[in-house]
C-alpha cells in the first residue's frame, strides 16, 4: 500500500505542468468510474471522516463548515472529471491564504483522498487521472 501511494503521490506531483482544464475531450469513462455525483457524494464522505481522524489534516477542517466543504469538493471533481456539475466556489488561493498549509499538509490530504477512492472502489487508472487534474491546485493551497 505504502509503494501504491508513494507512486501515486510522485504521478500526482509528476503532472503538475497541466492545467486543471487541458483535457479537451470529456472523458465521462472515468466520471463513471467514480460512480458518478452519487459516487462523489459517498467519496467525500469517506474524505472528510479521514481529514478529521487525520492529525495532519484536522486542524483545518474541524471547525469549518464540513457540509458546505464537502459539496464544494463533489462539485469541484465532478467538474475535474467532465461531469454535469459546474464548480462555483470561490478561488483556491483567497480561500485558503493565512492557513500556513504547507506542503506536508496537502501530501497527507491526498493520502487521505486516496483512502476514501480506495474504500469506494474506484480504479487505480480513475485515481491517478483525477489527481493529475487537481494537482495543479496545490500552487494556489500551499503557503508559499
Amino acid at each position: 500500500m505504502k509503494t501504491r501511494l508513494i507512486l501515486a503521490t510522485a504521478a500526482t506531483f509528476a503532472a503538475l505542468a497541466l492545467p486543471l482544464a487541458s483535457h479537451a475531450e470529456a472523458d465521462t469513462a472515468t466520471y463513471r468510474d467514480f460512480g458518478e455525483k452519487a459516487g462523489l457524494v459517498r467519496i467525500m464522505d469517506d474524505f472528510m471522516l479521514n481529514l478529521l481522524a487525520d492529525p495532519r489534516t484536522r486542524p483545518f477542517f474541524e471547525n469549518a463548515d464540513q457540509t458546505r466543504i464537502k459539496a464544494q469538493l463533489v462539485d469541484q471533481i465532478c467538474a475535474a472529471l467532465d461531469g454535469p456539475c459546474k464548480y462555483e466556489g470561490a478561488p483556491m488561493a483567497p480561500v485558503h491564504a493565512g492557513l500556513g498549509i504547507k506542503r506536508e499538509h496537502f501530501n497527507a490530504l491526498v493520502e487521505d483522498l486516496q483512502l476514501a477512492m480506495d474504500k469506494q472502489g474506484v480504479p487505480f487508472r480513475a485515481q491517478n487521472k483525477l489527481l493529475a487534474r487537481l494537482a495543479p491546485l496545490h500552487r494556489e493551497i500551499v503557503t508559499r
